[in-house]
């Protein structure tokens, strides 16, 4: 862990040594150059090590002022905004708050009023479609504890799911005209459909008993090296697979180890073969992606779904090994701004929370409480197949502050190398 936190450490260092550079050619004028810099060194941190938790962007995933607009450029075009905010006050501290200042100022508030005004027209002008209800889904949260799990108490835990999602089932057969999805969460379970025959009896048995289709987290065989990935498995009313899909972003050192260090240090999980598809899964009259723990945190995955005809986005996590920390808000704040980025829903299934709905707004709909049972009915809709700009165009915020923040430092070191002439 502290290998960990010193290599993302290594990225407000970037930051730092980029504005000094910038302070010592432009002067205070520099800090109003900060937030390209700033979304420039999170997006490298996110190429380079697969992750970037807590991007400062993500401190706004529950404030609807400025949430909105990831639908333009992701959590990165919210990053850009909070750090835009600082920039411009200290440079008119430093500078005395005359009204120079201020003017000299203009260039980066005129940006700001633009963005704002682009998703103040997007929010208020969209209309939000909504196709029939396509599918019923009942998430389980069965908070299964993280260790001391024998053989008997895997049975016990695993048909307490299945009495839970039944009990839900039951609730439900007034209304006969819809599909049923049950969805389990990533748990310490370790299902393995394709190497269990009864496993494969129980899940199907519980699938044509009840007429639901069933979702769940399975590790699943890769033929081409021995080795198995972290997969979410679907079962029909038939009993019988229908689909699956392999985890693509897999944890680093904690699901797979990178290649030159694999047989050097260990997986804290498992070491997982990388999926490679963007598959879609079936949901009733509707089509899902799933997100895979982890994955949540990949804006680049759900809007491959969304381009690919996704109407619903599902979350299937296991938090249970981080404790009740603030962590499990945080993991929370990644399923919010894919929600808002992509204009779909997120159903999010936990092992022990936080179990929610997610609307395309961002608004966390009837969380349930953490580490406790706690079962969810949702309706889903289909989407109108309407495609956000950020969904169409990716990270394209986050690459124009990265040539933003390549060209000024070139015209620092061209200064300096004409002056040193």
């Amino acid at each position: 862990m502290g290998f960990v936190a010193l290599a993302v450490g290594v990225f407000p260092a970037i930051f730092a040594a980029i504005l000094a550079v910038l302070l010592r050619r432009f002067g205070s004028r520099a800090f109003l150059a900060a937030p390209f810099v700033w979304v420039f060194t999170e997006f490298l941190r996110y190429w380079l090590t697969g992750n970037n938790w807590n991007a400062i962007g993500y401190a706004q995933a529950f404030d609807n002022l400025l949430l909105p607009m990831a639908r333009i450029g992701g959590v990165f075009l919210v990053s850009w905004t909070c750090a835009a905010f600082t920039g411009a006050l200290i440079f008119a501290i430093v500078k005395g708050l005359s009204i120079a200042t201020f003017r000299r100022s203009i260039p980066l508030f005129l940006i700001l009023a633009f963005v704002w005004s682009v998703d103040f027209i997007d929010k208020n002008t969209r209309v939000w479609q909504k196709g029939d209800i396509a599918v019923k889904v009942v998430a389980i949260q069965p908070n299964v504890p993280m260790d001391g799990l024998d053989y008997q108490k895997y049975q016990q835990l695993r048909q307490n799911q299945i009495d839970l999602a039944e009990i839900e089932i039951k609730k439900l057969t007034t209304d006969n005209r819809l599909p049923t999805t049950v969805i389990l969460p990533e748990s310490p379970m370790n299902f393995m459909y394709n190497d269990d025959r009864e496993f494969q009896q129980f899940i199907g048995d519980f699938a044509t008993r009840n007429n639901v289709s069933v979702l769940f987290n399975s590790a699943e065989p890769d033929a081409t090296n021995g080795k198995y990935f972290n997969s979410a498995v679907m079962v029909g009313p038939d009993g019988r697979e229908v689909a699956q899909y392999d985890k693509i972003f897999l944890l680093p050192f904690g699901e797979a180890v990178p290649p030159l260090l694999e047989g050097l240090v260990p997986g804290f999980v498992g070491n997982f073969s990388y999926g490679g598809e963007y598959d879609i899964l079936p949901v009733g009259d509707a089509k899902a992606g799933v997100m895979i723990c982890f994955e949540s945190h990949f804006g680049q995955l759900s809007r491959q779904y969304v381009l690919n005809g996704a109407d619903v986005i599902i979350e299937m996590t296991n938090d249970g090994y981080l404790g009740p920390t603030p962590i499990l808000r945080q993991h929370l704040a990644n399923a919010v701004f894919r929600a808002v980025e992509t204009n779909r829903p997120v159903l999010r299934v936990t092992n022990v929370g936080v179990t929610a709905y997610i609307n395309e707004r961002g608004s966390v709909i009837d969380p349930a409480p953490t580490y406790a049972e706690a079962t969810r009915v949702w309706r889903v809709l289909k989407s109108d197949g309407s495609q956000t700009f950020y969904v169409k165009y990716g990270d394209w915020f986050a690459w124009l502050c990265s040539l933003v923040t390549i060209a000024l430092l070139l015209m620092s070191f061209r200064r300096r190398a004409n002056a040193s002439a």
